[in-house]
């Protein structure tokens, strides 16, 4: 029996996440100001979402673009003020200046969460070795998803460790589910199912119009139906 593949989406706001859910989406990552790759949004704008659609939420904990961690304090401030609204899904991922995780913030963060499930996101993209990063986090209450695109530049040309990385899931730092975005396309898409990939991320694919315009319900329901079709 198949499973139907999980389809994320990128939501800025309330008009978004309700076109997202109306196109099938299954979850949502929550952010703002994607001019800096994603930030953490206000507690007000999940808010306005979580009272709009009933489809899963994760949050980004992000404070400024690239992938130090910086205030750590406020992080944690961020993630409580989210956790007493209401959110219990979130979306993070810190390195130190050589490309390592940068564990000591990952795991104050992760304290905080209590549990709460969490995606490490692109980070992993940019570590110096991935898979002493897995291995690092791997024990980390609540990991359950990393968003990668196989390298920084994108899936074009990260599907060789996507490939490779999908076939290594259960050994030991690869038991988290695999979430393939960044410059993924629909072309992707059947290679990365026959691989055993059963999660998806788009951000830009949901909006025709670009980053100015909101998602289009009919653009997430053109990726809902290719990935039902094959999964």
């Amino acid at each position: 029996m198949s499973t139907r593949a999980v389809l994320e989406v990128i939501a800025l706001g309330a008009e978004d996440a309700v076109a997202a859910q109306a196109g099938g989406a299954d979850r949502l990552e929550l952010v703002t100001d994607m001019a800096a790759d994603g930030l953490t949004p206000p507690v007000e704008t999940f808010a306005a979402i979580r009272a709009s659609v009933d489809i899963d939420l994760r949050v980004m904990l992000r404070l400024a673009d690239g992938f130090a961690a910086g205030d750590v304090p406020r992080l944690v401030r961020a993630a409580t003020e989210l956790r007493t609204a209401g959110a219990d899904q979130f979306v993070l991922g810190f390195l130190d200046p050589d490309g390592c995780v940068d564990l000591d913030a990952v795991e104050r963060v992760v304290a905080e969460l209590d549990g709460c499930a969490w995606t490490f996101h692109r980070a992993i993209d940019r570590a110096a070795d991935r898979d002493a990063l897995r291995k690092q986090l791997a024990d980390l209450p609540g990991l359950d998803t990393y968003l990668t695109a196989g390298s920084a530049t994108g899936v074009d040309d990260g599907l060789p460790t996507l490939l490779r990385e999908a076939a290594l899931r259960g050994e030991p730092g690869y038991e988290q589910r695999v979430l393939v975005g960044g410059g993924l396309r629909l072309a992707h898409v059947p290679t990365l199912l026959a691989a055993g990939v059963d999660a998806f991320h788009i951000g830009g694919a949901a909006r025709p119009g670009g980053w100015a315009e909101p998602v289009s319900a009919s653009a997430v329901g053109e990726w809902r139906k290719v990935l039902d079709a094959r999964s």
